[in-house]
């Protein structure tokens, strides 16, 4: 019996020493895995949620070789599944490359450390910890991100954090301009509408100041802690929504609207530090690229988002929040008019859409047909007919329409507006011709410039294409349009948008009969939606032909200010209406035009047609006639009437020898048989 005893204590103590060995093994195979992973900074988690490789590791001993094929796991086809979130390495990463991570310390036993991982961002030391070091860069990563601003776009961000964005890519065409299908909201390419870049916070001794940089919800937060953004309504489309959010202080209620929530609830605390602390955020100039060549202007971003807000809620009004089936649209444009400093007292005067011109076989010779829908011309016309009234209303009998009217006694040129009365034009993308060619990734890139400055398609005169979208260069200098050739079939051509506005900062907005009556009136400044980019933009709009000269005493090459929006308009996809809206200050409703008829599907012709605008000229010149000594007797035709507008038509071919002494192209005129027709034809 001892015997037998004494052999099962044997037996007993060398199982209990095997399965301590077999323990040590595997808790050194463990940390020779933890070791492994530390080294190359990644933690990879196996199926059985082990440590280690790719695939379990052979025993020590005895394999021969072949424990790497047994141990080898089956091979799983991949399933595409959802794009994951940038993590906050990779976003860090984004807005400020190169950044070291140091490892501060190391504790705990080996099968549970604890890494302290560093990285400084702008002479500010962040730490993170976590159970390997890649979870600690991580940590550490998260927390100097929760310490940034947010902001709307990504230049914005990049000049907060110091450096400046380049783009490589170049689509520029010398050949054409790129369609309206392309270009019309496409920007450069933008964060998701709920997602900001970031930038850096400022010293905490400029917390206080609006020009740090904070978004109005952090600086109203920190004058009034735990306030409560409640959301009011959302309207419109998928494609154009509008949300309103509201925030209440200090017993008042404060609303915002915008595209998405962050910025209605944006908008909403801007209103209560306007009206409680008499902040106004925002005040810097655009933070777009200087054009190299002249000094450029830009107009204060918050009366820029002011403008192009109040067009687009008048819109979403007249089509009932975007309801309406005329609410379809791919550029929208409008004018605002103020009268002073105060944003509050802006006006809309007229709202517009359209993107075609008429074909050419439904041209009018008695003045019926709207021979270019595209929006931004169709709100000049808008703006014309309202200048038309407020003419009228100064010439009334009326004491409350005399006083209301924009308009004052001129002893030279008969008629000026009232000081401090100015004009913005808002367009939500860039006019087509000169000012879009060029590659959308270079809009918003930061002191960039225009990087091919001599490619032959730089300046040039453009015309539209007929019943479709885009441009293309004017083939020659003597282009001659006549009247048979077009019903025939030969292609009406229309001066581009960009080539029109050009003409506008020259000529004047009011055109050459108004010009009778007052002195030119120009945009103080042009805003678009999308497709900002003030080199170009400014090229087009004036630069190309900033060598004008011997203009009539009164006209003047005019520099409007120029701004993009705090938040691009949304690209607007699909094939764009054959139909154009108006609308301006005293109309009921919107006006619907077919763009190929230039009518409204009745065959009626638009009140912003040639004849109708005639009409209210010769009504204003019986009136004047005496009064402004003005040589014409009685107009006999439309043409003859504009030919007689002397120093206007002096300026308007002023410009076109610009034009043709800068090589760019020679100014294509319609058939003159379209203005040969009277009141009586």
């Amino acid at each position: 019996m001892l015997i037998i005893y004494f052999f099962w204590r044997c037996k007993l103590l060398f199982l209990g020493t095997a399965g301590s060995c077999s323990t040590d093994v595997k808790e050194n195979r463990n940390m020779d895995n933890v070791s492994s992973k530390e080294a190359g900074g990644v933690a990879e988690q196996l199926p059985n949620g082990g440590g280690g490789g790719g695939r379990k590791r052979p025993l020590e001993e005895g394999n021969n070789g072949h424990a790497h094929s047994k141990f080898r796991p089956k091979k799983r086809k991949k399933t595409p599944g959802p794009v994951l979130p940038k993590n906050a390495l990779m976003q860090l990463n984004e807005i400020k490359p190169g950044l070291q991570y140091k490892l501060l310390s190391q504790t705990g036993p080996v099968h549970a450390p604890v890494f302290v991982m560093t990285v400084e961002v702008n002479g500010q030391l962040f730490e993170g910890s976590g159970p390997t070091k890649k979870k600690a860069k991580l940590n550490a990563a998260e927390k100097a991100l929760r310490s940034f601003v947010q902001f709307p776009n990504a230049s914005e961000a990049h000049l907060a954090m110091g450096r400046t964005l380049t783009v490589n890519t170049d689509f520029t065409s010398d050949q054409a301009d790129f369609p309206d299908m392309l270009f019309n909201g496409f920007e450069t390419p933008a964060p998701p509408e709920e997602s900001f870049y970031l930038a850096p916070l400022p010293p905490p001794s400029s917390f206080s100041s609006p020009s740090s940089g904070k978004n109005p919800v952090m600086i109203l937060n920190e004058l009034r802690p735990g306030l409560k953004y409640e959301f009011v309504s959302e309207s419109g489309e998928s494609h154009a929504k509008n949300f309103v959010m509201s925030v209440t202080v200090d017993s008042q209620t404060f609303e915002g609207s915008g595209r998405n929530k962050k910025l209605a609830k944006a908008r909403a605390a801007q209103a209560a530090l306007s009206a409680l602390f008499n902040m106004q955020l925002d005040q810097t100039p655009s933070r777009q690229p200087i054009p190299r060549e002249g000094l450029q202007l830009h107009l204060p971003q918050v009366l820029a988002d002011a403008v192009s807000r109040l067009v687009v809620d008048k819109f979403s009004e007249l089509t009932d929040n975007f309801t309406s089936p005329h609410a379809r649209r791919k550029v929208l444009a409008g004018v605002v008019m103020t009268t002073g400093t105060d944003v509050k007292e802006a006006q809309v005067i007229c709202v517009s859409t359209g993107t075609k011109c008429i074909n050419g076989e439904y041209m009018s010779d008695r003045g019926l047909a709207l021979n270019d829908c595209h929006a931004e011309i169709i709100a000049r016309r808008s703006l014309i007919r309202y200048l038309y009234t407020q003419l009228e209303y100064f010439l009334s009998n009326i004491k409350e329409d005399h006083q209301k009217s924009i308009f004052t006694r001129c002893e030279k040129h008969g008629y000026r507006l009232k000081d401090n009365v100015q004009f913005h034009l808002y367009i939500s993308t860039s006019p087509c011709g000169d000012a879009r060619i060029f590659s959308p990734h270079e809009a918003g890139v930061e002191d960039q410039g225009d990087r091919h400055p001599n490619r032959k398609a730089r300046g040039q005169l453009r015309t539209k294409i007929e019943s479709g979208e885009g441009t293309i260069p004017v083939r020659s200098s003597n282009t001659i349009q006549t009247w048979d050739g077009v019903l025939q079939g030969e292609r009406l051509l229309t001066m581009s948008c960009s080539d029109k506005i050009a003409r506008w900062n020259v000529v004047g907005i009011q055109g050459s009969l108004m010009s009778y009556f007052t002195e030119p009136i120009y945009f103080s400044s042009i805003i678009l939606g999308s497709l900002y980019h003030a080199d170009h933009l400014s090229r087009a709009m004036y630069q190309r032909i900033a060598d004008i000269d011997d203009l009539p005493q009164q006209f003047t090459l005019n520099r409007p200010l120029l701004s993009g929006i705090s938040n691009a308009e949304a690209r607007q996809p699909g094939k764009a209406p054959n139909f154009s809206v108006n609308w301006a200050v005293g109309d009921q409703a919107l006006e619907v035009i077919n763009a190929t008829t230039g009518k409204d599907d009745m065959g009626r012709p638009s009140r912003l047609c040639k004849h109708a605008l005639y009409s209210r000229w010769v009504r204003l010149h019986c009136k004047l006639s005496a009064t402004l000594r003005i040589k014409i007797p009685k107009p006999i035709s439309y043409h003859e009437a504009k030919q007689a507008a002397v120093e206007y038509h002096t300026a308007k071919q002023t410009l076109i020898k610009a034009f043709h002494k800068a090589g760019l192209g020679a100014w294509v005129k319609k058939p003159i048989e379209q203005d040969q027709f009277s009141l009586n034809s």
